[in-house]
């Protein structure tokens, strides 16, 4: 790309005026390569956020919807194509305005901390590629801001996502629009998979009955695979109005299995989901777990772009700027993906093996060179482990905790009093 909303994918532009040096000392030395013109890093980044937002937008949104059609209809799961929802958080400069937009995380002090977005992801299952990614203030839950993910979905499509996902309201949504939905229940969702076993009431509430899961049993599908009916919740969740909560159905069949994950080199975890594929024999409980296992997809596709990309830090120092940053990345990120799914058909491997980092370095080469599009195949290990943990040392310094002009004070009174 090329022009004053051009990039280089290995450090995407700042989009903020207010980043003048950061962009004149880093910035310089590739501008004129990448957008054949001769001009500064300074005057560079002044253009770009001249640019409305709407036009950063509409670039995202002609990319993904030329996508739609056959490449989204790659890599269909039993005749459905398939989409992994998840949220993250972003960190940023530590502004005012920004501040006051997103907040910071609570258990810091004004003036000690930065403020973090919340952003809620739609990802093409098959192929990786971001659909919608939504920016919303730290303190937002996911489900309140799914809505703006649903209009990407259509009729047959199914939906996977984390615990955050599973409840009444949007498993009933999603059917209102014949959409399925494959969700891990929630951790206080008691289900219990006894036939004909009772379910909590009123009346079983009044004598102290606990234990009791609310849904009610329906129809014994497997050992651990049942339908059940979940009854609509009479207080209504904040982040539905009242209108759309009145028109959702009073009760929706639900089917809920249970089945363990075994993993060398792992403890044994026992999964239980929630979903609107009702028919076992058109959807086998095996297939069905090994559907929401793809979910892990999803935390691979965050990563590149929070740690490849280097998203996990927006910087620019306005809320337009950081949502034009926010773009930029999706942007580049679909790209890059575009070139994984180019190698791979061309290698003949799944695009899941082929290198994104590679991807990265060959889209960056090619954008002055003709450069042939091999790029390197990841060998394939299933049940790969690793642990969660850093190697790198940080620095040995103490964390802030108090405003930087306090510091500041008592380090000029200790060289006084010295």
């Amino acid at each position: 790309m090329s022009g004053a909303t051009g990039c280089s994918t290995r450090s995407p532009p700042s989009t903020c005026s207010s980043c003048r040096s950061c962009t004149a000392t880093r910035r310089a030395p590739h501008v004129p390569r990448l957008g054949g013109v001769r001009c500064t890093g300074e005057a560079y980044g002044q253009a770009r956020a001249r640019l409305p937002l709407a036009v950063f937008e509409r670039l995202l949104r002609g990319v993904v919807d030329r996508l739609r059609g056959p490449t989204l209809d790659d890599g269909r799961w039993r005749g459905h194509r398939t989409f992994l929802v998840d949220g993250s958080s972003l960190s940023m400069p530590d502004t005012p305005a920004l501040q006051k937009q997103f907040g910071q995380p609570g258990m810091q002090k004004a003036g000690c901390g930065f403020p973090v977005m919340h952003v809620l992801a739609l990802f093409h299952a098959a192929t990786g590629l971001l659909i919608r990614v939504a920016a919303s203030p730290l303190r937002t839950h996911d489900l309140s801001q799914i809505g703006r993910l649903h209009p990407d979905l259509t009729a047959g499509d199914v939906l996977v996502g984390d615990r955050a996902f599973c409840s009444f309201a949007h498993l009933a949504l999603l059917a209102a629009r014949q959409v399925f939905g494959v969700f891990r229940v929630h951790q206080k969702q008691i289900v219990d998979f006894r036939p004909h076993r009772k379910a909590a009431s009123s009346r079983s509430r009044k004598r102290g009955e606990k234990g009791l899961p609310t849904s009610r049993w329906l129809m014994r599908l497997g050992r651990h695979d049942q339908l059940v009916v979940y009854d609509k919740p009479k207080g209504r969740p904040g982040w539905l109005t009242a209108e759309a909560y009145a028109a959702l159905p009073a009760t929706l069949v639900v089917r809920e299995l249970r089945y363990t994950l075994r993993i060398p080199g792992r403890r044994t975890r026992v999964l239980t989901l929630a979903t609107t594929l009702l028919d076992p024999v058109q959807y086998p409980a095996t297939e069905v777990a090994d559907l929401y296992g793809q979910r892990w997809q999803v935390e691979t596709h965050l990563r590149h772009l929070k740690q490849t990309l280097g998203m996990d830090v927006l910087r620019a120092q306005t809320v337009a700027g950081v949502q034009k940053k926010l773009t930029m990345y999706a942007l580049v990120y679909n790209l890059v993906r575009l070139v994984m799914l180019e190698a791979a058909h061309r290698q003949q491997v799944p695009v899941a093996r082929i290198s994104f980092v590679d991807a990265v370095r060959w889209l960056a080469e090619a954008v002055s060179a003709d450069v042939p599009l091999k790029l390197r195949v990841n060998p394939d290990r299933p049940g790969r482990v690793e642990p969660r943990v850093v190697k790198r040392r940080p620095k040995g310094y103490s964390r802030m905790i108090r405003p930087r002009a306090v510091l500041r004070k008592r380090l000029l009174g200790n060289r006084h009093a010295a």
